[in-house]
């Protein structure tokens, strides 16, 4: 499982799909090749033995134990568990070197509560060459417990790990207020003057008589999920929104839009979608379940509602914020707030990448020319009308069908190239058996998917995206031939691997690839804009493309670009730069500290918000609690 040296990409120099954010890494495929094992035996009775070794080693003063216990090229992942941050150590040395310094880590056991939790036998790798142990464990930390994931091999009659995974669940003293410890939700005796709930409820949403701790940009899955859990920690928190409604943020998006990821991959912490939920949620219907979701959960929600000054107190560790909330129409008020933290979830992308450095940009004198965040749907009876859209990724698919059932002759112009993968092959191959009908809860899905380390993850997805090229070839050959140019994402490895590092440049399939294959939707591939006419494009190549409307489907920009936007140069020059892995192979800033106290970013998609709504919930708590420092590890 040895992987080679990693090592960021000049954007530039490579093929579009290698590319990944600037200043990030092109994280190295795990070579298992050289990885050989056996079919364990005595499967509960080994894996006892392993998981108390284990514990022997890590309560010993060198840990020298652990050499043993892993194979060389292992990996051990950790989120929250070691330290106050997300780490991915390969091989038993740079183990031993963090733990060294401190092992906050004091066990850990076999767990056994469910068939699926419990040690299996099962494979490791992406062609089914490295049988194995996988087994769900608790964990303690000296703070905290948790849950991991430990894969073992059997080597010489001797388990060692292939990989290992911790991760903290909740912090001891302060766990969340869930079952046995919900609220009793009414006060007997008598009480003169007492309010009701729906009294209460008023005064703590408007936060009439206090402050919110932690206060949250943004009212889409990035916001409401770590309010969500935040609120279960019992961490006063408000989130703002300039929208005059919850969910309008997928509301008002192109008309046709419905999520591409399945309902089982989607669900909400706390509150799962209902069993008649359709597997693709329209985003109408998924902007009505954000309301009521805020509504079941009671998260303090401030639409309408913008900041307009903002400035960070280090000495006393808080905020100065100043909203302008509109209350009803022509009705608005000011708050001075002082929350001690921040979270910026606008989404995992920024400012929209609209290109308007083109020259004659603003000539254009067509029906429409915008973003594709602009772009509220085709206009109906569009007979005779020629659209174009630039960009081919999930949303210029969208937008370019929604153009032609409605009658335009629409062109898509694709610059570089797209990984496409239907959404069959997604449901049938890269989500079955974790994110589907009969899986195993959500929660165990996560934690099963996020144990595995990025290396792995990219070595197991290039033979997944095999599979799934093999099911789609009809289709893939369809749009090569129709002049769509394709790519296999980073090192082959696909769309979950182009998303982590790139952020985008991929489409799963819900209808416009045939109608690509079938001249319905135009291709102009492989030049560059030279300019906007007043009547269209002109390219690189000298040709021109006449349109009435043209849609830029270009993408966004950073995080760090809009947080420059709304909280200045002083913040943005010292938060680091969001998305892409590390060196280690997590995801850099999202979800973690960035470098400004007090400061965080949060977005991705619903399953990632998901996950890591726990982490960043868990980080403010126990920054709140005293348990931790910013500057602690």
């Amino acid at each position: 499982m040895a992987t080679a040296a990693a090592q960021p990409m000049p954007a530039q120099a490579v093929a579009s799909y290698q590319r990944v954010e600037p200043g990030s890494i092109n994280i190295p495929v795990a070579d298992l090749s050289q990885i050989k094992a056996v079919k364990p035996e005595k499967v509960d009775q080994a894996t006892e033995q392993w998981v108390s070794s284990f514990n022997k080693a890590i309560q010993s003063s060198d840990f020298n134990g652990l050499s043993d216990l892993f194979l060389p090229e292992a990996h051990w992942r950790d989120h929250l568990c070691l330290s106050w941050d997300c780490h991915t150590f390969n091989g038993p040395e740079k183990m031993k070197e963090f733990l060294k310094k401190e092992c906050r880590l004091k066990s850990v056991a076999v767990d056994k509560s469910s068939e699926f939790r419990s040690p299996t036998v099962t494979v490791f790798d992406g062609q089914g060459k490295i049988p194995g142990i996988q087994t769900f464990l608790t964990t303690e930390s000296d703070v905290g417990r948790g849950l991991g994931v430990a894969r073992l091999v059997q080597q010489d009659s001797k388990l060692k790990a292939f990989s290992l995974f911790t991760s903290m669940r909740e912090l001891k003293g302060h766990e969340e207020k869930v079952f046995g410890r919900r609220p009793e939700g009414v006060a007997h005796g008598g009480q003169p003057g007492r309010k009701n709930w729906q009294e209460r409820r008023i005064a703590d949403e408007n936060f009439e008589d206090s402050e919110p701790t932690v206060l949250i940009l943004g009212a889409g899955q990035g916001g409401l999920t770590p309010a969500a859990r935040l609120k279960m920690l019992d961490v006063p928190t408000l989130i703002i929104d300039r929208n005059p409604r919850i969910g309008d943020n997928w509301r008002n998006r192109y008309h046709q839009l419905v999520l591409h990821d399945p309902v089982w991959y989607d669900h909400l912490p706390y509150v799962n979608f209902p069993p008649h939920w359709p597997i693709f949620t329209p985003k109408d219907k998924l902007a009505e379940f954000f309301e009521t979701y805020a509504k079941l959960l009671e998260l303090n929600v401030w639409t309408s509602t913008t900041i307009k000054e903002s400035k960070w107190d280090p000495s006393k560790k808080r905020w100065t914020v100043v909203v302008e909330r509109t209350k009803e129409p022509g009705v608005s008020e000011t708050r001075i707030l002082h929350p001690k933290h921040i979270i910026q979830a606008t989404g995992h992308s920024g400012e929209k990448s609209f290109p308007s450095h083109i020259p004659g940009i603003k000539g254009f004198n067509g029906d429409r020319l915008c973003h594709s965040s602009e772009f509220s749907g085709a206009k109906m009876n569009g007979s005779g009308k020629r659209a174009i859209v630039v960009g081919c990724c999930n949303s210029g698919h969208d937008i370019a069908q929604d153009y032609y059932e409605k009658g335009y002759d629409v062109t898509m112009v694709q610059r570089s190239s797209t990984c496409v993968i239907s959404s069959e092959s997604i449901l049938k191959i890269g989500l079955a058996g974790l994110y589907d009908e009969t899986g195993p809860p959500v929660e165990d899905a996560d934690v099963t998917f996020w144990s595995i380390p990025s290396s792995v993850l990219k070595s197991i997805q290039i033979d997944v995206t095999a599979l799934q090229n093999k099911n789609d070839a009809k289709l893939l050959e369809g749009l090569e031939k129709a002049g769509f140019k394709l790519d296999q994402g980073p090192d082959r490895a696909g769309l979950f691997m182009k998303y982590f590092q790139r952020g985008g440049g991929y489409y799963i399939d819900v209808g416009a690839s045939q109608l690509i294959i079938d001249g319905k939707i135009k291709i102009k591939q492989g030049q560059e804009i030279a300019e906007v006419q007043s009547n269209g494009l002109k390219f690189a190549d000298g040709s021109e493309l006449p349109a009435d409307e043209i849609i830029f489907a270009t993408g966004y920009k950073n995080m760090r670009t809009q947080a420059r936007n709304i909280f200045g140069d002083e913040l943005a020059d010292q938060v680091k730069d969001v998305w892409g892995f590390d060196e280690e192979g997590e995801v850099r800033t999202m979800w973690r500290k960035t470098g400004h106290p007090g400061f965080w970013f949060f977005g991705g998609n619903l399953a990632m918000c998901r996950y890591w709504s726990r982490m960043i919930a868990l980080q403010i708590k126990a920054l709140e609690e005293g348990i931790c420092e910013y500057s602690d590890r």
